[in-house]
Formats: C-alpha cells, structure tokens, sequence
C-alpha cells in the first residue's frame, strides 16, 4: 500500500502541474524517434544533479536503473543515490509498477514535471524504453545541471519484432563494432538483432566440435574487387579482377556470450543465421564431406551463389548440422534460430544419386520437396531442443515446415501466403528494407552499392501489415525488419552510413501508431536528433539535411 500511496500522490503532482497556464507558450519540439504513441510536451524543465535520487520501488528493476546510472556516469560523470522511501527534499525519478498485471510488458508511462519524474513498467523491458526516451530527452553536451525538457508520455510499440540485420560473412566487425550496433538499436527501441555469421564467403562462428570451420571455412584467399561481370549465362566472368589480400575473421564463442549478454541488458534478442541448405561453401570448404560432390572446395571469394550445397541425401550431414546447432542453440538463448533457406541452387541434387534417393524413398515430387523435407527434418531437431525456425520465404517451396516462422524478402507475397497459412511472419521486403541499396538517385554521389533505390521517406512510410488479409491473418505479422547485406560494405564506417538514419526511419514505422505518423514532422525531429549523432560521430547519410 505504501508504494501504491506515493504512487498516486505523485500522479496527483503531475496532474496539477500539467495544467495549461493562460499565458503559457507552445511546448517546443521534442527529438524523440520513435515518436510515442501518446505525448503532451510542457514548457518545464526537470534539472537534474548529483543532488537528485532514484526511489526503486521493485528490485527488479535493478538492473535498468544501473543502466541508467552508467549512462549518467559515462556521459555526465554523474551516479545517483537509490532509495526505497520518498526522499524528505530535492527532485527525483522514481520507478514504479501498476498494481496490477496485464502482460503489456513493453508498455511504460512517463510523468514529468520540474519535481519529478515517474515511470510506470509493468516489465523490464518497457522500463528500459521509458529509459531510452528519457536519454533522448538529456542534452548533448556534459554539465552538472542537466535540464530536460517535461512531457507526458503513454507509450507502447506497434510490432512485438522490430529487427535489424547485420551480415559477418561477406565482410567481418569486429565485436565492438557489434556492440556499437547495438547501441543504435537499442536507442531506437528494436529488440531483435538478426546476425548472418555464415555464408559462402565466411563462416564467422567458432564450433568447439568442428574447428575446420573458423580455421579454413572463416578465411578467403581473396576478394573480388568492385562488381562480378557477369557472362551471358548468369556467372561471374573471367574479366572478374581480385585484391589478391588474405581475408578473415570470426567470433569466439566467448565473444558470442559477451555480445549476447551485451544486448540481453537492451532488452534486443539476438537471432543467428546459420545458412542451409544453400550458401553453405565455406563450410564445405572446411568439411567437403557433405557436400554432393565431395569437393575439394575454396570459401567464396566472389559475390553472388555457388552451385555447391549441402547434400540433402546423406543422413551424415544432418547429424553434422544438428551438431552445430546444439552448440548454437546454447549460445543464443532466444526462442528463434534462423535457418537461412534461400537461393539454395539445385543442380547438384539433380545429378546426385543420393538425393535422388531421397526424393523415391521419401515420396517427394521434385528438388523443391527435398528441400522442404531438408528444412522440416532440421525444424524437428530444433524443436526439440525448444527453439523454432525462421528462414527465408524460399522455405515456402514444396511446403512449409509445420513450426515454421517466414521472413518475407521477395517483396510480401511470400508473408501473405504464410500468415493466411496461420505461420507467424517478419515482413522484410527488398523494397524498402534493404538498407544495402542506394539512398540517393544520383547514384554517381554515393558509395558502391549492390543497386536498387530505398530513401528515407519510402523506408519511412513502410506499412508491414500488407493489405488483403483477414484481422485474424494479421495477427500473424509479427512485424519487419532492416537489413543491411555487406557484400559492398568493407567497414564499419560504411555501415553507419548505410543504415542511419533509415534505421530510426524503420524503428518509427515499427514503434509509432500509423495514425500518429508524419514524415515531414518525422524529419524536423530527425533535425534535432542528428545533434545526437554527431556527437557519437556516427557517419550517417544527410540527404534529410535539406529536407523542408
């Protein structure tokens, strides 16, 4: 009852305090992306000092309010007291819960007036946004009085998958360029990181059972330089030229352990790709075994996709896989692991007798079903050891495995045919959530891209629940998400650049109500936010800049 007392007697200050003073001006702008569902700015300011104290209802939320004191401590050189009780004077935060439970765990409210600042979570992780909007809200530059301009907020996200991708195979990060990215996600309240650590051109995941992999499958003799010139048959030409320059890089599964807790504590679920059974040539380089052919093999040093796959006729390369995955699986504690299943070329099953076995002794109609029945076999190991898979919408050839989750890149057909089959569905569509495509038209001003055209105000507009399903069918849409492929992005640098600021253009498009949403109000926020990246020295793209 005590908790419940301070609680509305704070409620009742901040009722008083947001009442509209005849004479008072226009709130000014606030720079908060994503834009909460609810919000009414004031004209007054909390300050906080070192004078100021958390009052932590619950400790379970500890560890959100040590979130909070580090940021106050790297930035300000500030840490505040926590307290149990209403302190006798002076402002304060205070971290409160609703008496009640509704399961609304990344819903927060916050209250602010020149006294006090009060957030109601029912959950962590919603504290921990109200959190990131009250960072968003602190000034740039480090002072002991940090004012901060009041609003009252009632906000909640739109999509429970608000993702972001990042590919390690084509070119690597280093694990604190990871963090970093992370970081960025977190400021604009995603919680999936979809990490692509294996391809045909690196395998980036250390697997104690299977060390070919990072020692050979992690390394490439060299790059191709610029853009394959492609034959008339569809394959890298002989024209191709290359840098000649040893390249590799993988994480230690240590690595992996300390940047997975790195974003457990931003409340941002990683999710591993592990490509199969396509682009699978730098592990076939290290174990040529499981393939169709038997190899030899080199890593990839060129883009595009190798004919060599897995062999889906030999039981040898399951128990291979599920190997793997075991290791996987204990690394990555979330309920998803991405299988990958796109592009997977069929040729060498065609001239395989094994696989063509398969395909008589399993009763399968053609290659399509064999890769089917590939998923739905690696599905079932999987689910068994409590986790479930999501893949590429190629998943959907020759069936969907009966668990399955589908990610929707070859534009959204593939998410409407998987949702009206009841199958849960990230929509992430080449257009407009690539982020390794052109943010300009002028494509002579931009960096060397893979092609294709997504600005910010398309990204920005994206709208993930497609049109044509029932309300039930949409239930299945549990959001979208970015990618951002490097085949073309040699550093992190570039990185930045490619995916800021699309990247809080999606995060709008995922957190705020659709009826809420206002590109050109988007951009004067953007304006002001862009401060905040130029202190991080983020390099983000400006076109935005000139923006009206």
């Amino acid at each position: 009852m005590k908790n419940i007392s301070l609680l509305l007697l704070c409620l009742f200050v901040s009722i008083i305090s947001f009442a509209q003073r005849p004479d008072e001006k226009p709130a000014k702008l606030l720079p908060l992306i994503p834009l909460p569902k609810e919000m009414t700015p004031s004209n007054d300011e909390f300050i906080l000092t070192d004078k100021t104290k958390i009052i932590l209802t619950n400790e379970k939320f500890k560890p959100e309010v040590n979130y909070l004191n580090s940021y106050l401590k790297t930035h300000y050189d500030l840490e505040l007291q926590v307290v149990s009780n209403m302190p006798s004077d002076g402002n304060y935060i205070m971290i409160a819960q609703p008496d009640f439970e509704a399961g609304w765990l990344e819903n927060y409210d916050l209250t602010m007036n020149q006294n006090q600042i009060v957030f109601i979570a029912e959950g962590n992780a919603g504290l921990f946004y109200g959190l990131e909007t009250l960072i968003q809200l602190m000034p740039l530059e480090k002072t002991k009085e940090i004012k901060i301009s009041c609003a009252e907020i009632k906000d909640s996200p739109r999509y429970t998958w608000r993702g972001m991708h990042l590919d390690c195979s084509r070119h690597f990060f280093s694990k604190e360029e990871v963090k970093k990215y992370i970081d960025y996600l977190a400021m604009y309240k995603f919680n999936v990181f979809h990490w692509h650590l294996v391809d045909d051109q690196g395998w980036r995941i250390e697997i104690n059972k299977y060390p070919l992999l990072t020692k050979m499958g992690s390394l490439r003799k060299e790059t191709i330089i610029g853009k394959p010139a492609w034959d008339k048959d569809g394959k890298p030409s002989k024209d191709d030229k290359y840098d000649g320059t040893l390249y590799g890089g993988f994480y230690t599964q240590n690595d992996i352990k300390e940047i997975v807790a790195y974003a457990q504590v931003r409340h941002i679920t990683v999710v591993p790709e592990i490509e199969m059974p396509g682009h699978s040539l730098a592990a076939l380089a290290a174990y040529p075994q499981y393939s169709c052919t038997g190899g030899p093999f080199e890593t990839y040093t060129k883009w595009g996709v190798s004919d060599d796959v897995y062999c889906a006729g030999n039981d040898s390369t399951f128990l291979f896989l599920q190997n793997i995955l075991a290791e996987v699986c204990d690394l990555f504690p979330g309920k998803y692991i991405h299988i990958g299943g796109d592009e997977c070329l069929k040729e060498r099953w065609k001239a395989c007798a094994k696989c063509q076995k398969r395909i008589v002794d399993e009763k399968l109609k053609d290659e399509n079903e064999l890769q089917s029945y590939f998923i739905t076999r690696i599905e079932k190991y999987l689910n068994s050891k409590g986790k479930q898979i999501i893949g590429w919408d190629e998943i959907l050839d020759g069936g969907l495995a009966p668990n399955a989750a589908v990610m929707s890149w070859r534009g959204i057909s593939g998410g409407i045919a998987a949702a009206k089959q009841k199958h849960n569905v990230v929509m992430t569509p080449g257009k407009p959530c690539y982020f390794d495509h052109y943010q300009a038209k002028d494509k002579t001003k931009e960096p060397l891209a893979i092609g294709g055209y997504n600005p910010l105000d398309s990204v920005y507009g994206y709208n993930p629940t497609p049109k044509g399903l029932t309300e039930e069918e949409s239930k299945f849409i549990m959001g979208a998400q970015g990618n951002v492929w490097t085949e073309y992005i040699t550093d992190f640098s570039k990185v930045e650049y490619m995916s800021m600021p699309r990247m809080a253009a999606l995060s709008e498009a995922l957190w705020t109500p659709i009826d809420k949403k206002n590109y050109k109000d988007f951009v004067s926020r953007l304006k002001l936010h862009s401060k905040a990246l130029d202190k991080m020295n983020v390099n983000y793209a400006k076109h935005f800049l000139n923006q009206k």
